[in-house]
């Protein structure tokens, strides 16, 4: 009986090793390849480390079967790492601002960049490991900042709310009401080109050999000729450094 037992064991175990024993010895065990897709295109979501949630469309083409020729396009909005939103405590329903801050900043980027497979999904487990690089125009977009502000009437304790650009010598914490709708200054928006760097590494995952479902994580710096003015009362900056984490999302063909 429990030599019986033992050989059931020992068939078991051979059986549970035969993926592993086959991966191990080529003559033995070929996978078929599916047939190189040349093309890829994916969309993404950014969540970097200095602004709001972007948006990201890429488009690949295969250069051989393990590098990438890659043109990118990315939309984000940037903030100056001492913006801190607050809010006029004397006044009810008063809007939420950011005091101090005298332009918004979006980011449009245009690059292009090669993407290298380190590790293909055999090797990984169902994982396809890249590491890229990129590089290309980011046009800084800035539009002034527009606030309500409370005028006084004459009236006791009465106060008239008006729309203004904000003026850092006129408007403090006790006059502003809050922030403006964000279509005030659209006609006023200023453009600042420059350039970005971006490398990262690529993790796709998807099931499905045409699909693709990637997490990609990396770091990029966008530089500018003279400072973006965000804020009016500290100081601003030409360049810009942030990590990124973008969930994408596309097709192979």
């Amino acid at each position: 009986m429990m030599k019986t037992l033992r050989q059931l064991l020992t068939l078991l175990l051979l059986f549970n090793a035969l993926p592993i024993l086959a991966q191990q010895n080529p003559n033995e065990y070929v996978e078929d390849k599916p047939v190189l897709m040349k093309n890829e295109a994916t969309f993404g979501l950014n969540f970097h480390t200095s602004g709001t949630i972007g948006i990201q469309f890429r488009r690949s083409y295969n250069l051989t079967g393990y590098k990438k020729w890659i043109f990118e396009g990315d939309i984000i909005g940037m903030k100056h790492p001492k913006e801190i939103k607050t809010v006029n405590r004397y006044f009810d329903n008063a809007k939420s601002y950011v005091y101090g801050k005298q332009n918004t900043l979006n980011i449009i980027r245009l690059g292009t960049g090669i993407q290298k497979t380190l590790f293909s999904k055999a090797e990984r487990n169902g994982v396809e490991i890249r590491f890229l690089y990129s590089g290309g125009l980011s046009l800084g977009i800035t539009k002034p900042v527009y606030l309500n502000i409370l005028k006084p009437t004459g009236k006791g304790g009465e106060f008239d709310v008006v729309v203004e650009k904000y003026n850092p010598e006129e408007h403090f914490v006790d006059n502003i009401y809050g922030r403006a709708p964000f279509t005030e200054g659209l006609d006023e928006i200023n453009f600042h080109p420059g350039a970005y760097g971006k490398i990262g590494f690529n993790f796709e995952y998807a099931p499905i050999f045409e699909d693709v479902k990637s997490l990609e994580i990396g770091a990029i710096v966008d530089v500018y000729p003279k400072d973006i003015p965000i804020m009016a009362l500290i100081d601003n900056k030409k360049f810009f450094l942030t990590f990124y984490i973008t969930l994408m999302y596309g097709r192979k063909w």
